[in-house]
């Protein structure tokens, strides 16, 4: 094997056991694993507002640092995963949330896509069976032909 493609699967190699970085720093973590579990689940769910794409398990921004640091008080302050979640999107919004909860509020985002579908589907089978049931054109009557070739005769 060459050193090129030595070279080449080594790198390889490497972005597919690359994991994603985690922006948690020691000072932030629990000492109770089950606590920096919960916490560590519950970040991977929380969009960083100044990145937008990354959680804030992923972010290095300080909005990020400051909201891992908000999610594990209220860990250890004893909250649910759905209390924590739910105290978020009190205070910033249905927006933090990497994956937005459906509900009565954004049924109609979820639900406007299948409709339009759902609304050409119809259009277009309504507007096939109207072709398929409208007549065929009768031919002209001898008078009518007359009339055609005199006025072609005009012209």
């Amino acid at each position: 094997m060459s050193r090129l493609s030595l070279g080449l699967a080594a790198f390889l190699l490497t972005l597919l056991f690359a994991g994603v970085a985690q922006a948690v720093q020691p000072d932030e973590m629990l000492k109770d694993p089950a606590l920096e579990a919960r916490a560590r689940e519950l970040s991977g769910q929380v969009r960083c507002m100044v990145c937008q794409n990354q959680s804030i398990d992923e972010s290095d921004a300080d909005l990020a640092r400051d909201l891992r640091i908000l999610v594990r008080q209220r860990l250890k302050a004893g909250d649910t995963d759905e209390q924590v979640l739910d105290y978020l999107v009190s205070r910033y919004g249905e927006f933090v949330l990497l994956k937005p909860r459906f509900d009565l509020q954004n049924a109609l985002l979820w639900g406007t896509p299948v409709l339009l579908l759902l609304a050409g589907g119809v259009f277009m089978l309504w507007s096939a069976r109207g072709k398929r049931r409208s007549p065929l054109p009768q031919p002209l009557s001898s008078e009518e032909q007359a009339a055609l070739d005199t006025a072609l005769k005009r012209e």
